[in-house]
């Protein structure tokens, strides 16, 4: 079985590589944003053939990637990421504010994202957080606290991509649960970590209604 170590093009970013392929059958190999972050896996394609994919230590695929072509076989392997969406936070409103509103409600929304023990990556007045449960939990989260001066929408992971450096990207995209967090015991997220005595937390369901606890 033939192993595939290098990357030929990308459908995405080449006129090229789009007019090669526009008569040729392409296979298409669907990854989610965890498999994409190894540089080694055995991928299988929509047509049901095994690849086995091993990049240089460090590298990674990325959507449209092409790790096959032959004119003779008239056939091309493509990769297909499939991205989570991200709730992206604009904060641009606020640079006509004075600085006691920033910092109160930079500091209240803070407080919203890191109650929920949310990742987020900060880019100029633009806040990214991955989505680690359903959207209408982390919208629930956000209209609960009303904070003013904000605006926010999920967006899908692939028009934000291009914005981001490369940790920036593990991080929301490869630094979350394999899976949108449950909710067996009727919390957004489980715990793995203590907090200091009377501190408070509120958690919403799968249906946005409030649970709030204290440790």
């Amino acid at each position: 079985m033939d192993v595939y170590s290098e990357i030929l093009g990308n459908v995405n970013n080449s006129d090229d590589w789009n007019h090669k392929l526009q008569n040729v059958e392409i296979e298409h190999i669907f990854l989610d944003q965890w498999a994409a972050q190894k540089s080694r896996l055995l991928a299988k394609g929509d047509q049901g053939n095994e690849y086995p994919i091993a990049l240089k230590r460090g590298s990674q695929v990325t959507d449209g990637d092409i790790i096959y072509y032959s004119p003779e076989d008239n056939k091309a392997v493509v990769i297909k990421i499939e991205l989570n969406p991200v709730l992206v936070i604009d904060l641009s409103d606020l640079v006509t504010k004075s600085p006691e509103d920033i910092i109160r409600i930079t500091v209240e929304l803070a407080h919203a994202i890191g109650n929920q023990h949310w990742p987020a990556v900060v880019k100029g007045t633009t806040v990214y957080v991955p989505l680690t449960v359903t959207e209408k939990v982390m919208l629930t989260v956000i209209d609960t606290h009303h904070i003013e001066g904000i605006k926010y929408q999920f967006k899908k992971g692939q028009e934000v991509i291009s914005n981001l450096e490369p940790q920036e990207i593990r991080k929301l995209f490869g630094g979350a649960s394999h899976e949108i967090h449950g909710f067996e015991h009727g919390h957004a997220h489980s715990h793995n970590h203590s907090h200091s005595t009377g501190h408070t937390h509120t958690h919403y369901d799968e249906n946005g209604n409030p649970h709030t606890h204290t440790h």
